[in-house]
């Protein structure tokens, strides 16, 4: 039985974790919290970034901040110290590029590759493996992850040179945030509009104006049901930050994406810690007759 180490066991990393398990490899697993809940499911706890690396090949991790990626790599017990030949090491969190390509080099001394991966998907999408996974970076590594990540997910791309991956979330995020927002938009006309609300996401989410977020997220709208958060508002309009700086380095004119982003500005403070769809909020009436006081 194949052992993979995972680090940063959270939302996304649980679920990926569960499908390994039940694919038939052995994981361990590390985070800072508690690491019942994947030892309910199969998996085993492990001490440290170190420990999991001294006992696995193949090693993901999924960190939610660049210093929680530099602790998990670099620090007293991070990755690096059981660094060796043949391993491979996967970032799944979103970074920008400069962040993740300074722990190659390091890994790459000690004979280990650092390739630049990213998740495309909610966590309910990854459970359901329709989270779209892309890697980049030595061909040959990625290659060698490929029947791995086949275990939890129906769609898997390598996307060329290290960095890609990054680029291509920051761009299909940018379309997310246009789709969520432009939801609320439609949502808010929609609902003050008369018509049959489950009947009009029916005929829009099978029509031409349609959308995978439209047809997550226009039911919740209608419902006001904003609770649990599936995707973090702040979260997204950070990724929307960094879509204009890759613009900006090419040169792209940003008129939409820039419209976009003050959008969510102004949504932000009111959304707190609700899912995104709460953006919904910014283009009702102020005087609606859809009460805000159902929001579950």
């Amino acid at each position: 039985m194949q052992t993979i180490g995972f680090v940063g066991v959270g939302k996304i990393g649980h679920r990926i974790c569960d499908h390994l398990i039940k694919g038939g490899y052995r994981v361990l697993g590390y985070r800072r919290g508690s690491l019942a809940e994947f030892e309910s499911i199969g998996g085993i706890a492990a001490k440290s970034p170190a420990a999991i690396g001294a006992e696995t090949d193949i090693v993901f991790t999924c960190l939610p901040t660049d210093a929680a990626l530099d602790e998990v790599i670099q620090g007293p017990n991070g990755l690096i110290h059981s660094a060796r030949p043949g391993q491979v090491i996967v970032e799944f969190g979103s970074h920008s590029i400069p962040v993740k390509e300074k722990y190659v080099a390091p890994l790459a001394a000690k004979g280990a590759i650092f390739l630049d991966g990213e998740v495309s998907g909610t966590p309910s999408m990854v459970e359901q493996r329709k989270g779209a996974i892309y890697l980049s970076g030595d061909q040959a590594a990625a290659q060698k992850l490929e029947p791995v990540i086949k275990s939890f997910s129906d769609l898997y791309l390598y996307l060329g040179a290290f960095g890609s991956s990054t680029k291509v979330k920051l761009v299909n995020n940018l379309l997310v945030g246009l789709h969520i927002a432009g939801t609320a938009q439609a949502m808010a006309i929609g609902l003050q509009a008369g018509v049959d609300p489950a009947l009009m996401i029916k005929a829009i989410a099978g029509g031409s104006g349609g959308s995978t977020q439209f047809g997550i997220r226009a039911p919740w709208m209608a419902e006001r049901r904003f609770m649990p958060q599936h995707g973090s508002a702040p979260g997204l309009a950070h990724y929307l930050d960094g879509v204009k700086e890759l613009a900006d380095s090419v040169g792209a004119r940003t008129p939409l994406l820039d419209c976009l982003i003050d959008i969510y500005a102004q949504a932000l403070p009111g959304i707190g810690e609700r899912d995104v769809a709460a953006i919904l909020e910014v283009f009702e009436p102020e005087q609606s007759p859809v009460s805000r006081t159902a929001t579950r």
